[in-house]
């Protein structure tokens, strides 16, 4: 039915409403033969053109009365006193009579009549058509005011795939009460019992103001059962009008980190970042790029986007100039190992701010090509680190790893060694040299996840190396705030890490993850492969020797690195491609950790 027609439909259904109620209530209390008086037509017309103002003025007839609730009620209980009273008013203006019992039963027939009219649709489909749903079984946790919610909108909804059966609640005064006819079935430790009892085949998680450690344990919860289980979605989507409140979303792994993520200190960051020239390097990266979304949101005079493939920047700087057009933009295809472009590039460009991401991290793969995590990590951080020096930028902000700690790997090695040039360059420069350092970054390119998803995809198995490896874990958007947050804590020198809560086994990652593809053990399993050359059983942010205790920011520290004879490293740069692998690997590790004379007598004296 058109608006239009609706409308009609409505003002035809009160005018017979209106006319009924007065015509009733008068024929009750003033008995005639002559039923039309002069005071019952000026009364009814009245009554009739006073009540379409105030329904229009009250929207009577713009609103959907299928979820109809209070706030239609006492706009129905408005309309219609101010039309009575209007009726009132002519009666004494226009017959100076007025007939306050006959207006006080046509006040109450209009009322039930109008409200019922209203209602009856509502009625009509919360009692009837429940009962013609055959949508999936859904246990809802939460009978709070987002769990009653999202009852109502799946109990009113006829399209809806899912009906709800019942609610989840710890709150022991809500167990056994009803919220909308559904029961509050137990708590969240018998959800396993009650989605057999029930035959549950959905969960939704309905309560918007759990931390992720709550939602974990609930989740473990959920995990016991084969019912699919989702979540409310994120606060900013619903306020930005993305999605509606019954458009649930998968429970995703970042949820299952147990921490509440790293807020940032807005304030500091702007004065750093807003109206500066900015340069990522590496910014194609998965881990680049969030760092050039998250620094485009402090408005940059101008951010420039290095890296050396030419597909990856374009697509950050289409993805940037989409969403924020008025954002100066400038793109450098450059590999940061041609030291004579990167001066060049520095010195024309003269950023404020540099954040050096371009670097090789996949831990395999460096072990079996070291020279190349050389050439990358060692010989482009000095050539990105020099040229900033040179072109006097304020802050630069190297991104590290874990596994730079005590290192184990080539990968691990090499970022280290890039430390220890950061380190020295703070000390021979005006530039602020400070580095970060992440655990693994859940998404990125070369984590465990996007390989757990294809291998799943694939059928499976998911590979694992050993049963009791666990990792520190955090998400991209959060690894890219701890870099603009260091920036603005930066003195110099500094490697600022995140407190990264308790460490996850991977073995439970790849078990969640396969729980989250809708999937069991038993349909795609785990195998156990052992561990690969440079892999460490775990990882740690801080070796003992580092260890500041405080805090510099809510959850960030603050390491302090031994110092160390730089001619080591650049000795090592300038003959490793004489080495074979096997030597440049041991030799790379013997200055990673410190086992060289050189910088174990310099440590001593400085």
């Amino acid at each position: 039915m058109t608006l239009k027609k609706r409308i009609l439909s409505l003002v035809l259904i009160d005018s017979i409403i209106v006319l009924t109620s007065i015509y009733v209530s008068n024929f009750l209390l003033l008995p005639t033969n002559n039923p039309f008086t002069l005071l019952l037509l000026v009364s009814s017309i009245v009554l009739l053109c006073s009540h379409h103002t105030f329904a229009a003025m009250y929207k009577l007839y713009k609103r959907v009365w299928q979820y109809a609730s209070m706030n239609e009620l006492y706009a129905i209980f408005l309309a219609v006193t101010l039309s009575v009273g209007v009726t009132a008013i002519a009666q004494i203006l226009l017959i100076q009579d007025v007939t306050f019992r006959t207006l006080t039963i046509t006040w109450m027939m209009h009322i039930i009549l109008i409200g019922g009219s209203r209602f009856a649709w509502r009625m009509y489909r919360d009692t009837y058509l429940p009962h013609q749903r055959t949508g999936k079984r859904t246990l809802i946790i939460g009978a709070g005011n987002a769990g009653t919610m999202i009852a109502r909108q799946l109990k009113q909804s006829n399209e809806g795939e899912l009906e709800p059966v019942g609610f989840v609640d710890d709150d022991i005064h809500k167990q056994q009460l009803e919220i909308l006819g559904v029961p509050v079935l137990g708590n969240v430790k018998e959800i396993e019992e009650l989605v057999k009892d029930h035959d549950i085949e959905n969960i939704v998680i309905a309560i918007p103001s759990l931390n992720q450690r709550a939602l974990n344990e609930i989740f473990l919860e959920c995990s016991k059962t084969k019912a699919k289980t989702q979540i409310l979605p994120r606060i900013e989507d619903l306020m930005l009008g993305n999605v509606s409140v019954n458009h649930f979303r998968d429970v995703e792994v970042e949820d299952l980190l147990g921490r509440e993520p790293v807020e940032l200190d807005v304030d500091g960051i702007a004065e750093y970042i807003t109206k500066r020239t900015i340069l990522v390097t590496g910014a194609g990266g998965s881990i680049g790029s969030e760092v050039c979304r998250q620094v485009a949101r402090f408005t940059p005079k101008e951010i420039i986007l290095l890296g050396h493939g030419e597909n990856s920047i374009y697509s950050i700087e289409m993805e940037l100039r989409r969403n924020l057009p008025d954002l100066v933009i400038s793109t450098e295809i450059a590999d940061v190992q041609d030291r004579e472009k990167i001066f060049k590039i520095m010195n024309t460009r003269q950023p404020h701010v540099v954040f050096h991401a371009a670097a090789h991290k996949h831990v395999p793969l460096m072990e079996r090509n070291p020279e190349e995590a050389v050439k990358n990590n060692i010989i482009g951080t000095r050539n990105v680190a020099e040229a900033a020096s040179d072109a006097k930028v304020n802050t630069f902000v190297m991104i590290s790893t874990d596994k730079a700690v005590n290192p184990t790997s080539v990968m691990g090695a090499t970022k280290r060694i890039a430390e220890m040039i950061i380190q020295h360059m703070d000390m021979v420069s005006k530039t602020r040299f400070v580095a970060v350092r992440f655990g693994n970054v859940l998404g990125s390119r070369g984590s465990v996840i996007p390989l757990f998803k294809d291998q799943i995809k694939s059928g499976g198995p998911v590979t694992v190396t050993d049963p009791e490896m666990v990792r520190y874990f955090m998400t991209i958007p959060e690894a890219s705030r701890l870099v603009l947050q260091a920036g603005s804590l930066a003195q110099g020198g500094e490697v600022f890490v995140l407190d990264m809560g308790e460490p996850v086994k991977i073995v439970d990652l790849a078990r969640n993850l396969i729980k989250l593809s809708g999937y069991t053990e038993d349909e795609i399993p785990i195998k156990f492969t052992g561990m690969r050359p440079g892999e460490k059983m775990f990882e740690e942010l801080l070796g003992k020797d580092e260890v500041h205790a405080e805090q510099v920011y809510p959850s960030i520290y603050r390491g302090k690195t031994p110092l160390v004879n730089i001619n080591v490293t650049f000795d090592l740069v300038e003959r490793f491609q004489g080495m074979s692998r096997e030597m440049l690997r041991q030799e790379l590790l013997d200055i990673a950790n410190f086992r060289t004379r050189e910088l174990r007598i310099l440590s001593v004296v400085k």
